[in-house]
C-alpha cells in the first residue's frame, strides 16, 4: 500500500463518517472533498471540473424538468386516484393497484417527483380504505426505488454507471438493459410489500388524530381574558405575548366571532378567549402575570382546530423548497403563507419549543392551521406537499397535450436508436420551454442541485481513486478472497461480494455517491480477473438502488420517515428481507443476463 493509496483510503472514510452523521450536507462534503484532492495535487484543475460536463449530470438535470412537466399536468394523480376508486372495498388490491401504478411512473419519471406525487394520494386511500398511512408510505418507497431500475432513466444512478460504461470504451447502455432483471425485482418488490407490510409494519400513523401524531394536547389550550385582566384594552403585540412568554395566540373567540387575521393588533377584551400554543410553563406565567383564566379542562383536538375556515394540515417539505435552511422567523411564514405552524416534526421527533427559530430542512413535516383557501395556494406551491388531502385534478396548462407526448416519443426515439439520451433530452427540454409548457423560472427550481453538485464533485474524486491505485488496491482485496475459489467460480464470488459491499455501503451514503465510488472499483476488478466489465457495472447500479435497510439511504426513504411516523427500527425490519433477497438475486441472474 503506497501512501497515495493510505491518505486517499483515510479521506474516503472520513468522508462516508460525515454523510452517515449528516455534519453537512452532502454536497458540501463531497466538494471538500474535491478541494482537498485539488490542494494535494491528486486530482488536477483540468480533472476537477469535469464532473460538472459529465454527460449523467446533464441528463440528469434535463430528466429534472420534463419531470417536473409531466407532474403539473396532474395526470399520474388523476389516473392513479380513479384506479384506486374502482376497487371498492378490496383494501389491499387497491393498495396493489396503487404499488404497481407507482413502480411503472418510476421507470421513466425521477422516482422523488414520484413520491411527492404519491404521498397524499396514499394517504386518502388509506383514509377511505381504514388502513394506517404507515402501512401504505413505506412501501411507497420501496416500489419507487426498484421501479427506477427498470429502465436506463429510471433513477440518476443508472445514467451514473452508464457514463462510466462510455468512458471505459464499451457499447452505451440501452433504454431498456436494465429490465432484463430490472422487472423481476419490481415485480418481487410489489408482491413482497403488498403481502407483508399489513405484518411487519406498525400501525402508527392516523391522519384523524394529527394532534395526538405531533403529541399537542398539552401544548394547544384556551385562555379567558377576565375582567381585571391587564390585557383587556391592550394588543398582544403591546403586551408582547409571543415575544415575552413564547407564546403564539392562533385566534381570539369573541361571542360566536372567531378572529384568525391581523390577530396582534386587535385590543383585547374582558370575555376573549384565546387559543394559543405554547410551553406550560410559560403558560402558566402569562396566568399569573396577565389576569388570564386557564380553562384547563379543554384539550384541542383536530376537531377543536378544524373549521368550516380553517382547516388542520401536514405539509410536507420538498427537496427544492425555497425554505430549506430558513426559520420560519426569517420567511415571515404566517403572514407569507397565511397558517400557523403548530409543531415540525423531523425524523421521527417532534420540535415545540423555539421552532419559530429552527432551520427548517427537508423532508420536515410542518403541521399547519391555515385557512382553507390559503391551504390551496399552498397546494399548488412547490415547496410543499400538502399531504392530509388529495387533489384529483387534470391541469389543462399552456400545451398540457405536448408534454403527454414528448417523454412517449423521447423514449421510443432513444430506444430505437435514432437519438442518445442526452441529446434527446436536452431537445425535449428546449421544445417544453419554446412550448411555454414550463417557463424557465420553473426550469430552474425544479433541478435537484444538490444532487447535480453531488454527482458534479465527485466525478473527480472516481479518476483519484484510478489514478492513486486506491481502486485497484480495493479490487485486489476482493480478489485475494477469491482466490480460495475455482478459477471459473471466482469472477462470480467477486462480482457477489462486489454487489455485497455496494449494498450495504448505499445504506448509510447516497445512491448517486455509492455508485460514484464503487464503479472504479469494479472496473480495477473486472480488469484484474480478466473478465468483461459490464456485469460488475451492472451489479453496481442495482445494488446502490437496492437501499430498504435504513431512511437516510434514499430520498424516498426520508421523504416518508415523518408522514408515516416511522422509526429507524421499521426501516430495518421490513427492508432487510428485499436487500438480502436481491443479493442474492443479482448474484445469480446477473452472470447469466450478462454473461462474464
Amino acid at each position: 500500500m503506497t501512501l497515495e493509496v493510505l491518505f486517499m483510503l483515510a479521506l474516503i472514510v472520513a468522508t462516508l463518517v460525515v454523510f452517515a452523521l449528516e455534519i453537512f450536507p452532502m454536497e458540501v462534503t463531497a466538494f471538500a472533498l474535491l478541494a482537498i484532492l485539488v490542494v494535494t495535487g491528486i486530482v488536477d484543475s483540468e480533472h476537477a471540473v469535469t464532473g460538472l460536463s459529465n454527460p449523467a449530470v446533464v441528463t440528469i438535470g434535463m430528466l429534472f424538468i420534463i419531470s417536473h412537466a409531466l407532474a403539473k399536468t396532474g395526470f399520474l394523480e388523476v389516473a392513479a386516484g380513479r384506479l384506486s376508486q374502482m376497487v371498492g372495498p378490496k383494501k389491499w388490491l387497491g393498495v396493489g393497484i396503487m404499488l404497481v401504478t407507482v413502480t411503472l411512473s418510476s421507470a421513466f419519471l425521477n422516482n422523488t417527483a414520484v413520491v411527492a406525487m404519491f404521498i397524499p394520494l396514499s394517504i386518502d386511500l388509506s383514509r377511505r380504505l381504514h388502513i394506517s398511512p404507515s402501512k401504505i408510505l413505506l412501501p411507497l418507497s420501496y416500489t419507487a426505488i426498484v421501479g427506477g431500475t427498470l429502465t436506463l432513466i429510471g433513477t440518476s444512478t443508472n445514467l451514473i454507471v452508464n457514463a462510466f460504461v462510455i468512458e471505459s470504451g464499451m457499447p452505451a447502455l440501452g433504454m431498456f438493459e436494465f429490465t432484463r432483471m430490472g422487472w423481476i425485482y419490481a415485480l418481487i418488490g410489489v408482491i413482497y410489500t403488498t403481502v407483508f407490510a399489513r405484518r411487519l409494519l406498525p400501525s402508527r400513523a392516523g391522519i384523524d388524530s394529527l394532534t395526538r401524531k405531533y403529541h399537542m394536547g398539552t401544548y394547544l389550550t384556551e385562555l379567558r381574558v377576565e375582567e381585571n385582566s391587564s390585557l383587556v384594552g391592550k394588543t398582544c403585540k403591546e403586551v408582547g405575548v409571543n415575544q415575552n412568554y413564547d407564546i403564539t395566540v392562533l385566534a381570539i373567540l369573541r361571542g360566536k366571532q372567531r378572529v384568525v387575521e391581523n390577530i396582534r393588533n386587535i385590543p383585547l377584551l374582558a370575555g376573549d378567549t384565546m387559543m394559543v400554543r405554547g410551553m406550560v410553563d410559560n403558560i402558566l406565567r402569562l396566568r399569573e402575570e396577565q389576569g388570564v383564566k386557564l380553562l384547563s379542562d379543554i384539550k384541542l383536538n383536530d376537531e377543536m382546530l378544524a373549521t368550516n375556515e380553517q382547516v388542520l394540515a401536514e405539509g410536507l417539505i420538498t427537496q427544492t423548497s425555497r425554505l430549506i435552511n430558513k426559520t420560519l422567523r426569517d420567511l415571515d411564514f404566517r403572514r407569507h403563507y397565511g397558517a400557523f405552524v403548530l409543531a415540525v416534526r423531523r425524523h421521527g421527533a417532534t420540535l415545540r419549543k423555539k421552532i419559530a427559530h429552527a432551520p427548517l430542512h427537508a423532508s420536515d413535516t410542518l403541521l399547519m392551521l391555515a385557512p382553507r383557501e390559503r391551504l390551496n395556494e399552498l397546494r399548488r406551491s412547490d415547496d410543499m406537499i400538502i399531504i392530509s388531502e388529495a387533489e384529483y385534478e387534470l391541469h389543462r396548462g399552456r400545451s398540457w397535450w405536448a408534454v403527454m407526448a414528448i417523454l412517449p416519443i423521447l423514449l421510443v426515439l432513444v430506444s430505437v436508436g435514432v437519438i442518445d439520451i442526452l441529446r434527446g433530452s436536452l431537445l425535449a427540454v428546449v421544445i417544453l420551454l419554446l412550448l411555454r409548457a414550463v417557463d424557465i423560472r420553473e426550469a430552474y427550481h425544479s433541478v435537484e442541485w444538490s444532487v447535480l453538485l453531488l454527482i458534479a464533485a465527485f466525478v473527480p474524486v472516481g479518476y483519484a481513486m484510478q489514478a492513486t491505485g486506491t481502486a485497484q488496491f480495493i479490487a485486489s482485496g476482493i480478489m485475494a478472497v477469491t482466490q480460495f475459489w475455482p478459477a471459473d467460480v471466482a469472477p462470480l464470488v467477486a462480482l457477489s461480494l462486489l454487489y455485497l459491499a455496494t449494498s450495504l455501503l448505499t445504506e448509510v451514503v447516497s445512491n448517486n455517491a455509492t455508485a460514484l465510488i464503487v464503479a472504479p472499483v469494479a472496473l480495477s476488478l473486472a480488469a484484474g480477473l480478466g473478465v468483461d466489465a459490464r456485469p460488475f457495472l451492472i451489479a453496481v447500479a442495482f445494488a446502490s438502488s437496492a437501499a430498504f435497510m435504513t431512511p437516510m439511504s434514499y430520498q424516498t426513504n426520508m421523504m416518508v420517515y415523518g408522514p408515516g411516523s416511522y422509526q429507524f427500527k421499521d426501516y430495518f425490519r421490513f427492508g432487510v428481507t428485499l436487500n438480502l433477497g436481491f443479493w442474492l438475486l443479482g448474484s445469480f441472474l446477473i452472470p447469466r443476463l450478462w454473461p462474464l
